[in-house]
């Protein structure tokens, strides 16, 4: 691997969240991308990509989340990234958690949908990430930036 190139652990959970990832990954272009979701058969739309899956949990069922946490944090041992990007939810901000007591960077982008207000993983990201992005200018204040379309 180049000394420059920075290695990136990109996770989000199915469905918008993971499109979102996915759309991102111009901004990855020169760096190595670790993905992470919830489902085992994404494997196949980052080929050429590490990628490992996790229990898929929620708020709703806290058993699932102390397992996926695990799950993830064991992955950033292992893998070792200069930085977490994710579009959340669950297993993004189970990532962020894990980031920080591991000593990485991390960054949260709130989903495009959230118009009127930030997701509540989001809200809880922007206590604990180091960069939380909304795609909303209305949306921005504190630690919460507004850099434009990102998505």
């Amino acid at each position: 691997m180049d000394a420059k190139k920075i290695k990136i652990l990109a996770i989000a959970s199915v469905g918008g969240h993971w499109v979102q990832l996915l759309r991102l990954r111009p901004a990855f272009e020169d760096s190595e991308v670790v993905f992470v979701s919830t489902r085992p058969s994404f494997a196949t739309m980052v080929e050429g990509n590490k990628f490992y899956s996790v229990t898929d949990a929620s708020r709703w069922n806290k058993f699932k989340l102390v397992v996926s946490f695990f799950e993830i944090f064991r992955i950033i041992r292992k893998e070792r990234p200069g930085v977490i990007v994710t579009t959340g939810a669950a297993p993004g901000l189970l990532g962020i958690f894990a980031g920080k007591v591991l000593g990485c960077k991390t960054v949260w982008v709130d989903s495009i949908a959230n118009v009127e207000k930030l997701s509540m993983s989001g809200k809880i990201a922007a206590k604990v990430a180091g960069r939380v992005y909304t795609q909303w200018e209305d949306l921005a204040g504190g630690k919460v930036v507004y850099e434009g379309n990102i998505l």
